[in-house]
């Protein structure tokens, strides 16, 4: 099976040589998405509301292939500030997923005017 790019205009448009998410071999796999409203451009304010966008853009992905969060089986998360913002930032986190819980490496991450960046791998439905 080849590789196919994946485009919706619910989540924000690459800025660079990338896709929103690419579907191989029954999987989707995401790019790393920051918190940015694909309709404003703004960006939210604190680990809360940055971490509940950044969702929210990787659910408009999955779905605009079928997938929803449910369909996930591997989270990479980076927090600009993991000291401070890792238990609010969880907290969100489990507001998005149920058990069993998708596989998850959180690391601390220099990011550019962001608390958070999520990348997600998620099976398709058959």
């Amino acid at each position: 099976m080849k590789k196919q790019a994946v485009c919706t205009t619910a989540a924000p448009t690459p800025i660079g040589a990338y896709s929103q998410g690419i579907v191989a071999n029954g999987f989707i796999f995401t790019a790393g998405f920051v918190p940015k409203n694909p309709d404003t451009g703004a960006i939210p304010d604190g680990i809360k509301e940055q971490t509940r966008q950044v969702l929210r853009n990787i659910a408009a992905v999955l779905e605009s292939q079928g997938a929803t969060l449910d369909d996930v089986v591997k989270v990479t998360a980076h927090l600009e500030n993991p000291a401070a913002d890792f238990a609010e930032f969880n907290l969100v986190y489990a507001e998005f997923f149920q058990e069993p819980y998708p596989a998850r490496t959180t690391v601390g991450s220099k990011l550019a005017n962001f608390l958070v960046e999520i990348d997600v791998i998620a099976l398709l439905p058959e």
